[in-house]
């Protein structure tokens, strides 16, 4: 990558972004311009840039991660031939003064001065491989459909156990939770068949499904976690199951604990892999029941298994090789002697 410089700073609302444009050492070299958040908005926006002789070789283009907003016009730049970075907007957020005034100019500013001063931190962006978006937007419909479920299947519970009820409202109930069951099923035939179309993607499902306690959607989200990363570590710092330590001198002390946001249904999908290995898998069992009997909190042992899980998830990716569930390590010392 050639020599950064010049970095722009957009701040994406739904309708319309703002952006403006830096140099190091810092200092605002074009006034912040406002576009819409559309196709049009897109083209007035590459005209701009090319106005004021922003190249595709010596920008950068940041902008925080704000989903579905940020999507299109992070395509259409990359399209272009910029160099994107979308970065969380925690990590913008904490280099600047929490009382300072907010603005969409300010914001901008804000983002193309992060992107100056961390230009060696940045992480760009690109975009995924078409049928893995699909799959995501599938699994984010997936997800709903099933809280959908659940929902029914309550409130016909409820219903039927009412002294006084309505076999309209029962029958009604009945019948969505035949149809969003049907959805679900649709759902998931229509995933694995993206994922076969793509050999390199079968693979890499195959593997995964080898893994203990590993089905088809959490497979399914591991794939797609695991295309920024295979460090089981950096995944389970991700996901929300790394202890993380929280103490300072010998006043502020509190015991090790995972962070609480994260992708939810992939940390929901570990859990419950966790719990089935632990009552089906004889080496988990031992364990669980092992670290338990040492004092060990239940919890605490269940995202062990979690972190356990993932690490075999990444080495069978890595290794091209499925898991073997009674392999036996032998040391090449021992095959010598032999």
């Amino acid at each position: 990558m050639t020599q950064i410089l010049s970095f722009v700073g957009v701040d994406i609302a739904s309708a319309s972004f703002m952006a403006c444009a830096g140099a190091a050492p810092w200092k605002v070299t074009v006034k912040p311009m406002q576009f819409d958040n559309v196709e049009d908005g897109f083209v007035s926006f590459l005209d701009w840039l090319k106005e004021h002789n922003l190249t595709t070789e010596h920008t950068v283009v940041c902008m925080e991660a704000t989903g579905v907003y940020s999507e299109g016009l992070a395509y259409f730049l990359y399209a272009s031939g910029y160099t994107v970075a979308v970065e969380p907007p925690l990590s913008i957020q904490r280099k600047f003064p929490v009382n300072a005034s907010k603005t969409d100019e300010l914001d901008c500013q804000y983002i193309a001065e992060y992107a100056c001063r961390y230009a060696d931190k940045l992480s760009f962006w690109k975009p995924r491989a078409e049928i893995l978006e699909q799959v995501k937007v599938l699994l984010t419909t997936r997800q709903h459909f099933s809280v959908q479920l659940t929902g029914h299947k309550n409130a016909l519970h409820a219903a039927s156990r009412k002294q006084v009820s309505s076999d309209v409202a029962k029958r009604l109930h009945q019948e969505m939770i035949e149809q969003i069951g049907k959805h679900i099923k649709a759902i998931d035939q229509e995933i694995r068949r993206l994922i076969d179309s793509d050999p390199t993607f079968k693979q890499t499902l195959l593997l995964l499904l080898s893994v203990p306690g590993v089905g088809l959607q959490l497979a399914t989200h591991l794939l797609i976690a695991m295309q920024d990363t295979l460090d089981p570590k950096t995944l389970a710092a991700f996901i929300g199951i790394c202890p993380i330590k929280h103490e300072s001198g010998t006043s502020v002390y509190s015991p090790p604990t995972s962070r609480h946001y994260g992708p939810s249904v992939l940390r929901k999908l570990l859990y419950l892999a966790a719990c089935s290995v632990r009552t089906h898998q004889k080496s988990f069992q031992q364990y669980f029941f092992r670290k338990v009997a040492e004092g060990k909190h239940k919890k605490l042992v269940l995202n062990n298994i979690q972190n356990k899980i993932l690490k075999i998830a990444c080495a069978v990716v890595r290794s091209q090789k499925p898991y073997i569930l009674n392999y036996v390590s032998v040391s090449p010392m021992v095959l010598k002697n032999a």
